[in-house]
């Protein structure tokens, strides 16, 4: 059982976590997000698609503009703080390596701090530990934040996944964060090329096998770019073939930018898994 914020969720069901960046230079929307009414509209949008967990980042991920915590903090706290008032019941999470910015969001009412540079900043699951708020903990490869990674090598990608990933989640339990609150994300992308990222999701049973709850952040990534030769905005196909094998593989957290696609291709695993009946049964049966 994964317990974030007021909601449970068992072990076969497909989580979506949907992103909502508080930035003008995200890779994918440019910035759509980045003022409060289109960020707030993006949100009922995907709590109707069937998001269970909006994810709110402050900072782009690539190299860019440089943001301070305070920037952050001032990008993230006061919509963190609107969106719990709106959405009592979602499962709010905020991407952030910062410690000073996980406190500030925590004190208005984050549920999960989602932690996509792996562990850098080690101040912040204790942050989480302290304000009974979930981790994600994150495989980046070692590499600073908002940097790409330039000719990383490993002898064996899966095993230093798993090394790190598992790590982080046990140092997050014995500071005091709940297990059943910590996930683990292999960090497609992150300090890895694309070979990489492919060997990171073919061998995904591996991280779903160690028996902590996996996110995967998949969606419009390079390695989908590169793999199809296709630019950011043609790039939904192949991440959903992607979500698909990660799904059949076991991982449980899907951050995207499409919901409702991502909810129709999960669902189908599901009940080809058999953990989910068809929504109607009419064939053969007239």
């Amino acid at each position: 059982m994964l317990r974030l914020g007021r909601r449970e969720f068992d072990t076969h069901e497909a989580v979506i976590m949907a992103i909502v960046n508080r930035t003008p230079d995200s890779f994918y929307d440019q910035g759509a997000t980045f003022r409060d009414e289109p960020a707030l509209d993006r949100v009922e949008q995907a709590v109707a698609e069937g998001a269970a967990i909006i994810d709110i980042g402050g900072v782009k991920a690539g190299p860019g503009e440089h943001v301070d915590a305070a920037e952050e903090a001032r990008r993230t706290v006061g919509f963190v703080a609107e969106v719990r008032r709106r959405h009592p019941d979602v499962v709010i999470s905020v991407d952030t390596w910062r410690h000073e910015v996980g406190e500030a969001v925590c004190e208005a009412g984050a549920d999960l701090l989602n932690d996509a540079w792996g562990g850098v900043d080690p101040k912040l699951a204790e942050v989480a530990a302290r304000y009974d708020v979930g981790l994600v903990c994150t495989h980046a490869g070692g590499v600073e934040p908002r940097t790409r990674p330039h000719r990383t090598t490993y002898e064996d990608v899966m095993a230093d996944i798993l090394d790190v990933t598992v790590g982080l989640a046990e140092r997050a339990a014995a500071l005091g964060v709940r297990r059943d609150a910590i996930l683990i994300d292999p960090g497609h992308d992150f300090g890895k090329n694309t070979r990489h990222s492919l060997e990171a999701t073919r061998r995904l049973a591996e991280m779903t096998g160690t028996g902590w709850p996996v996110l995967v952040s998949l969606s419009n990534k390079d390695f989908v770019g590169e793999t199809l030769d296709k630019p950011v905005k043609e790039r939904l196909l192949g991440t959903l073939a992607t979500t698909a094998v990660s799904a059949w593989l076991g991982a449980q957290v899907y951050r995207v930018h499409e919901v409702a696609e991502t909810r129709q291709i999960l669902d189908m695993v599901r009940s080809i898994q058999g953990h989910r009946p068809p929504a109607v049964a009419r064939r053969g049966l007239a």
